[in-house]
Parts: C-alpha cells; structure tokens; sequence
C-alpha cells in the first residue's frame, strides 16, 4: 500500500474511478458470448485490483461501490444496480482476505474475486427471483469469475509495478 497523504491519494482515486467507468462503457458495447445471464468479463474490475494493492482496503471498497451504482445508473438500469453492489461488496471483502495470506499471488486474489463478484450476483438473484433453479449456474458462474479474474489479476500483475514506481518516484508535488 503506497503512504501517500489522502489529498494526494484523492486524485488517483479519481483517475482510478474514470478507468473503471471507462471500462464499463467499453464492456456495455461488446455483446455477450455466453448463453447465461450474468457472465461477464468485469473489465472495469481490474482498476479495483490496482486499487487494492496500491491503497486502503476501505478506499478499494469505496471504489468499488461506487463503479457499481454509476455504472448500473449510466449503462444499465436500477436492478442491475443491486446485483452490481452485492457482487462488488463480496467481491473486495474476499480479494483482501485473499490478499492477506502468504504466498497468494494477485492473479489468485483477482480470480476469487471474480468468483465472490458472481456469487454475490447469484444471491441478488436468489432473493428477487426466490428460485432454486439458480443454483445450477452456479458452477458456470464460478468458473467464469476464475477465468475472468484470473486473466484480469495477471494483467494488473502487470501494469501494477510501472504504476507504484511512478507513485513512489513519480510525485514531486
């Protein structure tokens, strides 16, 4: 976690909100693959990712919270607002956990994430739609977070060491 006083943290935050919102445009204009509803490829997680291995659990978790209601709001409608919020919340309380244990690379902690993202969206479900037939997406939907998270944990496993370099040698101000 980069030390850097809130004021100057506050801008990244920002930019790392943009990227998120971004991503989610980008995401809402490619058309689904896959025959289940709910399988995504969350690109507008990965700026969460980074987050939450540069700053604050709880400045991940603000993050993340906040993606899901505007990107519900811009690019999609207020139910998808409540599948988004339970799936971020779990998502990033299960990435740190994830992220505190030894030996647990980022691409791991990403892909759990992908998993309790979609998780947390089955359960929204569950509660709006009170069937049990659901639960036969359940492995689909695990699998899917896996591979999604995998490969966006391994991107950002990527593009986090350029980035923590410039905040700790890059700011000047």
């Amino acid at each position: 976690m980069t030390q850097l006083p809130i004021k100057k943290r506050l801008p990244y935050l920002g930019v790392l909100l943009a990227f998120c919102l971004i991503l989610g445009f980008v995401e809402s204009l490619i058309p689904s693959f896959f025959a289940t509803p709910g399988i995504k490829l969350g690109l507008s997680n990965l700026p969460v990712v980074i987050c939450l291995y540069l700053f604050s659990p709880l400045e991940a978790l603000v993050l993340t919270l906040t993606k899901a209601l505007l990107n519900g709001l811009l690019f999609g409608n207020a139910t998808m607002v409540f599948y988004s919020l339970a799936g971020a919340f779990l998502s990033v309380v299960f990435m740190y956990i994830f992220k505190r244990l030894k030996g647990i690379h980022l691409p791991v902690v990403s892909a759990v994430g992908g998993v309790m993202h979609n998780i947390g969206q089955l359960l929204i479900a569950y509660i709006f739609l009170n069937s049990s037939v659901l639960v036969y997406y359940l492995p689909l939907l695990i699998v899917s977070g896996l591979v999604t998270g995998g490969v966006l944990g391994f991107i950002a496993t990527l593009i986090l060491p350029p980035i923590k370099k410039y905040l700790i040698g890059g700011d000047k101000s």
